[in-house]
């Protein structure tokens, strides 16, 4: 996945491995690394997700394509006929 032309998934694995190469880094401060990485990757996972591959409804989905946002077009026979009503 990319953001901003930044390869998400190739920079959480080149932080994994230096964390992994890294001998200076206590034990506590590699775990503290891998459970940031841990919560990187889960907030970049919910960036793709859309009503049509989650359970979220598309009531919700910001960016759900829908006929409903088209605006109708009324015909000039059903405008004279609503002009007659009124």
């Amino acid at each position: 996945m990319k953001i901003d032309n930044i390869d998400i998934q190739a920079t959480i694995e080149k932080a994994q491995l230096l964390i992994r190469e890294n001998k200076q880094l206590s034990a506590p401060t590699k775990s503290m690394f891998e459970i940031m990485i841990l919560i990187i990757t889960l907030l970049a996972n919910r960036l793709n997700l859309n009503s049509t591959n989650s359970s979220k409804p598309p009531s919700s989905d910001p960016n759900q394509k829908s006929d409903r946002t088209e605006k109708r077009v009324i015909r000039p026979a059903a405008r004279k006929d609503m002009s007659a009503r009124h």
